[in-house]
């Protein structure tokens, strides 16, 4: 038995299921010592052992044991080193490995429809960036003033998976997998403190690069390529705001107060309101931006009475925000945010529910396969209804 293997799926399966490890090490019989020795891969279990944590966790002892295949074919880039890196990729490669599982078992996949389109931007990419955005919109179905209210479904429907994952920091907040490694898949970061805003322009800047950038998809790759990831935000800030139908938007609104206009704008396209700023700042001369920024956390303070961002590093109005253009870069307050509820993919749960009332998988399977324990996943097979 391999200590680093059976050590990087406890901690992807703990984290799974939302256990701490007091909790497995107490469910297990075991001291918490012993228990961090062998997540942290310095000891091995006994056979007693391995058992007794496998049922601690509601798992097979193979899972335990039993290698993830590593993922190649990967955009995984962070602002800074993350150490739960490993783990990340550990839990998309066995998602990816279940989706594509429950397709065949149920004879229900969906051939993805990025290839032409892959085609077609490599074709336009010297027409700019808001022409790609444009392109990959109209593939989708989607005319000139459409806002994108469903950014999960809409990516689903031509076969690109999309997954949620926790990360407590801002530093990552998504990633993509080409085809060759099981997706195409989009890996959004939905750490509680990143607004859902983020998560929606996370899954379109993944498809970004999914479009513009797959011949760069190499899971040794860390750092992250400031000229790709500015295309990729572009993209999405055109992707889910037409320039069009933006500048309609924008000067329709134009006799509101500031504030108010930025944040009626961002509920029309669901996006965070530095995209909406990011935007605007775009007309702008560069000496004129950081004006924006300052303008509009001086009128949310002045109103509400506290500073609009909330960062590790506070820092009221940093100058340089538009010089380097990322409107998603940095998490903070979101008024008038959106929630959870804005952002959920819908295929894999139907699959799983077809599956389970076709007895096709148990209903242990189903809840390994959502990351839910067993009991939640009664609930929810009590709650299916119609």
């Amino acid at each position: 038995m391999d200590n680093r293997v059976l050590a990087t799926n406890l901690v992807r399966v703990r984290h799974d299921r939302g256990k701490s490890q007091e909790a497995v090490a107490e469910a297990a019989g075991l001291s918490r010592a012993a228990y961090r020795a062998i997540e942290k891969g310095r000891s091995a279990p006994r056979v007693e052992s391995l058992r007794a944590i496998a049922g601690a966790l509601g798992v097979p002892v193979r899972d335990l044991v039993t290698p993830v295949r590593r993922l190649q074919r990967v955009r995984f880039r962070s602002l800074k080193r993350l150490k739960s890196r490993d783990q990340v990729l550990a839990s998309v490669s066995c998602w990816l490995q279940d989706w594509n599982e429950l397709e065949e078992l149920l004879g229900d996949r969906i051939p993805h429809r990025l290839g032409p389109l892959c085609e077609a931007v490599q074709g336009a990419r010297g027409t700019g960036i808001p022409a790609v955005a444009a392109l990959a919109r109209s593939h989708f179905g989607l005319n000139e003033r459409e806002p994108v209210h469903d950014v999960c479904g809409l990516l689903e429907s031509v076969g690109v998976k999309v997954f949620a994952v926790q990360v407590a920091t801002d530093a990552f907040l998504g990633l993509s997998v080409a085809e060759e490694d099981g997706g195409p898949a989009v890996v959004v970061n939905t750490w509680d403190r990143l607004a859902v805003e983020h998560w929606i322009f996370s899954a379109v800047h993944e498809l970004g690069h999914l479009l513009l950038h797959l011949a760069s998809f190499d899971v040794f790759a860390e750092d992250e390529d400031e000229d790709q990831e500015r295309e990729a935000e572009a993209f999405a800030s055109h992707f889910l705001m037409p320039d069009g139908v933006f500048r309609r938007e924008w000067a329709d609104a134009a006799g509101l107060a500031f504030l108010d206009r930025v944040l009626k704008v961002k509920r029309v396209f669901r996006v965070s309101w530095r995209t909406v700023l990011f935007r605007v700042a775009e007309r702008l001369p560069k000496d004129e931006r950081p004006a924006l920024w300052s303008r509009m956390n001086f009128e949310y303070q002045r109103r509400h009475g506290r500073p609009l961002l909330k960062l590790a590093e506070p820092e009221a109005s940093p100058a340089g925000v538009f010089r380097a253009p990322r409107p998603s870069a940095l998490a903070g307050a979101e008024p008038a945010s959106l929630d959870e509820h804005d952002f959920q993919g819908d295929r894999l749960a139907r699959m799983v529910r077809q599956a389970v009332e076709g007895d096709v998988i148990t209903l242990s399977r189903a809840a390994e396969i959502l990351g839910l324990s067993l009991n939640g996943m009664r609930e929810r097979w009590a709650s299916w209804v119609g």
